[in-house]
């Protein structure tokens, strides 16, 4: 769903299976956003954020967290860790584009 929302929307997608996936596809990439899941099997979103944060190139690129997550302790992790933004599942795709609008200026 969110792929297709943002390859509707005319954004080049990069997909990753889980955070070490990520990590691989996006070695030596440009980037203008990242959004991951917080659950996903061997490495989870935070640690991805964490790893990504650690890279020069990857300090300042938007980093949005998309999950069924919303406890306040868990976004205080997210934002911990270096997450620019929440959003929590069900999303609508419109509300996905906005905020993607929004963060990228």
């Amino acid at each position: 769903m969110v792929s297709f929302t943002l390859l509707q929307n005319n954004y080049h997608v990069i997909e990753a299976v889980d955070g070490i996936d990520a990590l691989k596809k996006l070695n030596g990439r440009s980037v203008n956003m990242v959004i991951t899941d917080l659950n996903m099997p061997n490495m989870d979103g935070i640690t991805l954020i964490k790893e990504l944060r650690m890279k020069p190139s990857f300090k300042f690129v938007p980093i949005i967290m998309l999950t069924t997550e919303s406890q306040d302790n868990k976004k205080a992790e997210g934002k911990a860790a270096g997450a620019t933004g929440w959003i929590v599942k069900p999303f609508n795709p419109e509300q996905l584009i906005a905020v993607i609008r929004k963060v990228l200026g």
